[in-house]
């Protein structure tokens, strides 16, 4: 246990004792606790495994290159489908944590043999993203913003497309676009403050 760590479970109100039994079984495993992000991460040789957070209705464990896991359980679930390496197995409270210790050791075992071979996620390339009709405009009428944005990292411009597609309505994804141009030709990306 990482005293540094600490911390994240005695302020925690909801989730106490699941995430107190999460931690245990994890750490039964072998790895090593840090805090990353704000949440207890566990690593192996300094790469990370699996973390433990908590939302309003469910807590649970992220393994960060989940899609490689086998999942022979169907428990891994996908947050959102932009999310394209990590997986959660969720819990609404500790009775399934008990009942599942031991698969949860199998899927921690498995994510750990995933690091050591090395494996890595085959992540969808920027361009593979569709760009907005009203960024493409954009980029059109002003080319600063458009070599501003192509000098973005890919994770940044991947972040901003992301948000102008979001947009049900042109002038939603237009008002985005005007509102965000001084952070793209700034360099940030979209949560960069």
């Amino acid at each position: 246990m990482n005293p540094k760590v600490d911390f994240f479970f005695t302020k925690a109100k909801k989730w106490r004792e699941e995430f107190e039994q999460l931690r245990t079984i994890i750490l039964d495993c072998g790895l090593t606790e840090e805090l990353k992000w704000g949440v207890p991460c566990y690593t192996y040789q300094g790469n990370n495994i699996v973390l433990i957070h908590g939302f309003k209705d469910y807590c649970a464990l992220l393994f960060h290159k989940g899609v490689l896991l086998n999942d022979a359980d169907s428990l891994l679930i996908q947050q959102t489908e932009n999310v394209q390496s990590a997986r959660q197995i969720r819990f609404t409270g500790l009775p399934e944590i008990l009942k599942l210790e031991d698969t949860l050791k199998a899927y921690i075992f498995e994510a750990i043999e995933v690091e050591k071979a090395g494996l890595k996620v085959v992540l969808k390339k920027t361009r593979e993203y569709t760009v907005p009709e009203e960024l493409q405009n954009k980029f059109g009428e002003d080319p600063e913003l458009k070599a501003a944005f192509e000098a973005l990292t890919p994770g940044r411009q991947r972040g901003y497309l992301l948000y102008f597609s979001d947009a049900k309505q042109s002038k939603t994804r237009t008002s985005r676009i005007e509102k965000h141009r001084p952070d793209i030709l700034a360099g940030k990306g979209l949560n960069d403050r």
